[in-house]
């Protein structure tokens, strides 16, 4: 084998292993008010995303739509 591809190898090799440590490193822990804040914002989210698909899948919206297109 000669230098190239040893050296190809070995760069392989050590992105294979910065891949699978950088997928194992753990999210940075967060204090019990960022956690209650994010919980809060991601249940705030939840009930507008609700809302939205109300809306949007109503029989209604896709009429008001096409009027609004016809104006």
């Amino acid at each position: 084998m000669n230098l190239t591809a040893v050296a190809i190898v070995a760069i392989v090799c050590w992105a294979l292993v910065e891949l699978v440590n950088s997928r194992h490193k753990k999210a940075p822990k967060l204090n019990e008010n960022e956690l209650n804040n994010l919980k809060q914002e991601v249940t705030t989210l939840r009930e507008r995303v609700q809302t939205l698909e109300k809306i949007v899948t109503d029989e209604n919206y896709d009429l008001k739509r096409q009027f609004d297109n016809l104006r």
